[in-house]
């Protein structure tokens, strides 16, 4: 199993997004993530809270953590989200996704905010190939598109008995 580090500032907002978002909707038994912060906060914004909240997701990391290099070097994969200079960051391979900081933002900018990482968390997955896979029960299929021919009942079925 791969691990995902995401890393900010206070790990009180985006990084708390973006792993949440992640271990929603990547497949367990592949990747987590995890999230870090190099001047951890006291909590998680209420705000990203409720975000998360309202598209079925729970804020799956503890209280606001610190990134210690050792936590980056165990990582498979390092994003880092805007917080700055780090001196081991740098000699490990990492993305920078450059995203506005939610604190302080009204809940409507946390949303935004929210939604952008969760189309670049699902880009991140269809990339790897982390899918959560669904058993076939919980797909919805629709009707037969126009065109498509079913085959005519057997003329001893009930359904060609009139």
């Amino acid at each position: 199993m791969k691990t995902v580090l995401f890393a900010c500032t206070r790990n009180a907002g985006r990084s708390q997004l973006a792993a949440s978002i992640f271990n929603a909707l990547s497949s367990a038994s592949m990747a987590r993530a995890v999230s870090a912060g190099t001047h951890p906060a006291p909590s998680v914004q209420p705000e990203v809270v409720r975000a998360l909240n309202e598209i079925g997701i729970e804020a799956s990391g503890p209280d606001p953590q610190l990134l210690t290099s050792e936590m980056a070097c165990r990582a498979d994969k390092v994003i880092a989200l805007g917080c700055g200079e780090i001196p081991y960051l740098k000699t490990l391979p990492r993305e920078d996704w450059e995203l506005p900081d939610p604190s302080g933002q009204p809940l409507e900018r946390v949303r935004q905010i929210r939604d952008h990482i969760q189309r670049r968390i699902w880009r991140l997955i269809a990339k790897e190939g982390w899918y959560k896979l669904r058993p076939i029960s919980v797909l919805r299929l629709g009707p037969p598109r126009e065109g498509f021919r079913r085959s005519p009942p057997p003329p001893d079925s009930a359904a060609g008995a009139h």
